[in-house]
């Protein structure tokens, strides 16, 4: 007796779609085949395709300190519509999470979310002896470091002090990577009232000199570095030649959209850093996904209400939802051919894992949670903001089609979401990690 089996999916094994059923009991998948048995739920899966839970690498819900904007529980809620089973979220709240006593807070808030959960610990100029100590941390994913400001307090930007980071670090370091001393030099090329500007003040210069000293001091201490959001062509050639030690991600909204024409339509709205650039960088990103060398999809998923965002720029905050339409969004370019599905599984299930070392995640196995994600490849959504679970209430995307959407959303072997309503408490659980 299974306590659900998903029936007549096609589902993603092994890099290839089966027609498997799945049987799960006690949050984990038992069985893999052909089952006659009987269960306490059936979910038919016909014409639906069954992915490994997917994984948002980047996101931020903003609690404890903006909760107008995001909560833990209001972000776990838009993660599960857009068919997502875990989050890894960002440190720069107000107080920071930068020791463990505002770690073990964020714990303990996490009980009230849909999806699994890991949270990144901050790095500061003066915690790192503590940076030495979270090996073995329950629920924390890795190590957050802002080698440029951006939203909240958080920043480490001289290089002894990135350098002490690395040195002391006992996890994978994730890196906003902007040059904080070439922002500050280019601070006079912001024109007031004119957000085309941004991809100017926060130019490629201001990406790849933080990004060269960062793989320089990653490889100098031998420690992992990943580097978010990677925006510039010349990044893209210089990490992929620098792979091992060094991972990267890309962004959906720096796929999907580009400047000028993102500026013009969406002015504010398509404010983030780093910036949206030009159609030449959007190529060189699709070059690099293309060819396997980015390692990860992470939605940078950063709220901002819609009276925030319509202030005058440069007043306008930085920063868009996006983990409800990560997955319709990138499989929307499957769907167009741009990359294989099994690309974007590498990107958002398995690579995760590989690089962060997460437990029994990203794959469907025997023995192996059941997180899993469900999706109609030929359905056609149009996102619309009246939609969107997240506080903030809008998406860039408000108004486009895309073609791929998540049907239901299963964690630790429960139905959270199916046909776009969520079901049930919330029950997710912090994620495990191996100890090497």
């Amino acid at each position: 007796m299974f306590d659900l089996i998903i029936k007549n999916g096609q589902c993603y094994i092994n890099g290839n779609l089966e027609k498997k059923d799945i049987g799960i009991s006690n949050n984990q998948i038992a069985e893999i085949g052909v089952l006659k048995d009987k269960s306490k739920e059936t979910f038919d899966a016909k014409g639906l395709t069954v992915l490994p839970g997917c994984i948002d690498t980047q996101v931020h819900f903003r609690e404890p300190g903006s909760t107008d904007a995001e909560d833990l529980n209001s972000g776990s809620k838009a993660a599960i519509i857009g068919g997502i089973t875990s989050v890894f979220e960002m440190p720069n709240t107000n107080p920071p999470t930068t020791n463990f006593e505002e770690f073990d807070k964020k714990i303990q808030l996490g009980k009230g979310m849909f999806c699994n959960h890991a949270f990144y610990f901050g790095a500061t100029a003066e915690n790192y002896s503590t940076l030495e100590k979270l090996k073995d941390l329950k629920g924390c994913c890795g190590i957050k470091l802002f080698a440029g400001s951006s939203t909240g307090n958080l920043l480490v930007d001289k290089e002894k002090d990135i350098e002490k980071v690395f040195e002391h670090a006992s996890k994978v370091v994730a890196v906003h990577s902007e040059d904080e001393e070439i922002l500050k030099v280019r601070k006079k090329l912001i024109e007031e009232g004119n957000v085309a500007s941004h991809p100017i003040w926060r130019n490629e210069e201001v990406a790849m000199s933080s990004t060269r000293r960062i793989v320089k001091i990653a490889k100098r201490f031998n420690k992992k570095a990943h580097v978010l959001h990677i925006t510039t062509k010349e990044e893209v050639d210089f990490l992929s030649q620098n792979k091992g030690l060094i991972t990267f991600e890309i962004t959906p909204q720096h796929l999907t959209i580009y400047a000028p024409d993102c500026y013009n339509k969406l002015g504010t709205y398509a404010q983030m850093n780093p910036p949206i650039r030009d159609k030449s960088h959007y190529d060189r990103l699709w070059y690099a996904i293309r060819n396997n060398y980015n390692d990860t999809i992470g939605s940078d998923h950063a709220p901002h209400l819609k009276i925030n965002k319509d202030k005058k720029y440069p007043n306008s905050p930085s920063g868009m939802p996006g983990v409800q339409t990560l997955l319709p969004v990138m499989l929307d370019h499957v769907n167009n051919k741009r990359l294989q599905l099994q690309q974007l599984m590498k990107l958002i299930c398995e690579n995760p894992v590989q690089i962060f070392g997460i437990q029994n995640k990203g794959y469907i196995k025997k023995g192996y949670d059941a997180d899993l994600t469900i999706v109609d490849l030929n359905k056609e959504i149009e996102i619309k903001n009246e939609n969107i679970q997240s506080k903030c209430g809008w998406s860039p995307f408000h108004g486009e089609k895309f073609k791929g959407c998540p049907i239901a959303t299963i964690v630790n072997g429960k139905i959270k979401m199916k046909n776009g309503e969520i079901l049930g408490d919330p029950e997710g659980k912090p994620l495990t990690f191996d100890i090497t």
